[in-house]
């Protein structure tokens, strides 16, 4: 819960910012020299390429927590198994130990959203967000497909 407040007051202050240098590029554009113009253009650039950002990675947020849900529905959200140090951080060995079972899971059963989707947090757990990311992106379009 503290995850979805964090990213929606986040997603707030962004919009906020689009909308203000939004309105600074509209000013500029009005001026009317070719200058002021041409920077007005490229001021409203920017919070469109935003907009599309923060809108991607809302749906891929609310797609990961759609399969979450389902996951946990049928049962097969992957436990917590992991070694923790002292420092509450994740034992690299452990996870290291968790992304091998996991990705031989991944490699049987290639078509499966599900092994993905624990694929993917493995990656996270092991700290790799890239491969994370793509692993859950995996994940979500073989669901969609399934159905």
């Amino acid at each position: 819960m503290r995850a979805k407040i964090s990213y929606a007051i986040t997603a707030a202050v962004l919009v906020v910012y689009f909308v203000l240098v939004g309105s600074r590029g509209v000013l500029l554009i009005e001026a009317g020299t070719p200058l002021t113009v041409t920077f007005g253009v490229a001021v409203l650039i920017l919070p469109v390429i935003g907009v599309w950002f923060l809108w991607k990675n809302t749906e891929f947020v609310r797609d990961a927590n759609r399969l979450a849900a389902l996951l946990d529905a049928e049962g097969g959200l992957p436990v917590d198994e992991l070694k923790r140090l002292p420092s509450g951080r994740v034992d690299r060995d452990s996870a290291d130990e968790v992304f091998a079972r996991r990705k031989a899971e991944t490699e049987d059963a290639p078509d499966d959203w599900r092994s993905w989707f624990r694929l993917a947090v493995a990656y996270h757990d092991a700290r790799d967000t890239p491969r994370a990311r793509k692993a859950m992106q995996r994940a979500i379009a073989l669901q969609k497909t399934s159905h």
